[in-house]
Order: structure tokens, then C-alpha cells, then sequence
């Protein structure tokens, strides 16, 4: 059984503290606990794994945040990507090959992985 986990990327970003740390690689941009946590998780249990950005959707870990951002799925005026957006990147990326999809964040995070998944 093949199983993708999809991680919430969590507002905590590094440049919270190194503003001036320039692109970086997903896995290391988001620093909350619950995001470390997620991806110790992930890397020891998932086939693949990847971060659920609300700025830009389904992305590897080693997807290169340029920069700090503020966009929530919470807050729709912020922009967040859309379900029509997910959709095609679950297409795009070949998400549908999993057997198993576990999500690791709260219920906005759920319900966009389970409105983007046929």
C-alpha cells in the first residue's frame, strides 16, 4: 500500500526570525511545532510527502519559498489557491497513484485535500 502524506505548512516561516534568509527549501521555510512534528512523521511513515501551502498548493519539500508570506485558507481575501487549483495539481503531479492519503492539519487543510481528491 502506497501512501502520500499531505502536511498544513503551518504560519510560523523562518524568516519570522532570519528575515533576511532568502529561498528556502519548504521542509526547512515553515517552523512550527506542529509542522517539525508532521515531518518527522512523514519522512519516517510516507511513500511521499508533501507541504499543503495555501499560497501555492500542493508542493515538494524541496520547493523553494522565496520569501515570507501570509495567505490562509482561514481568510479568503488573502488569496489562498483554490480547490479548482489543487484539483489540477493533484492531477499534474500524479497524486492519484496512492492507495492510501493521509492529511496532517486542521479541518480547512482536510477539506481541501478531500475536495481536490476524486
Amino acid at each position: 500500500m502506497k501512501t502520500l502524506i499531505i502536511i498544513a505548512c503551518g504560519s510560523r516561516k523562518i524568516w519570522d526570525k532570519k528575515p533576511d534568509a532568502g529561498p528556502t527549501a519548504a521542509k526547512d521555510a515553515y517552523t512550527g511545532i506542529l509542522f517539525r512534528l508532521s515531518r518527522c512523521y512523514a519522512e519516517k511513515f510516507a511513500d511521499r510527502w508533501l507541504v499543503l501551502s495555501a499560497k501555492y498548493g500542493f508542493i515538494e519539500p524541496d520547493f523553494l519559498v522565496p520569501g515570507n508570506y501570509d495567505v490562509s485558507f482561514n481568510l479568503k481575501s488573502s488569496g489562498p489557491v483554490s480547490i479548482e487549483q489543487l484539483k489540477t495539481q493533484e492531477e499534474n503531479i500524479g497524486l492519484q497513484q496512492f492507495d492510501r492519503v493521509v492529511v496532517l492539519g486542521g479541518k480547512e487543510y482536510v477539506n481541501r485535500v478531500i475536495s481536490a481528491f476524486p
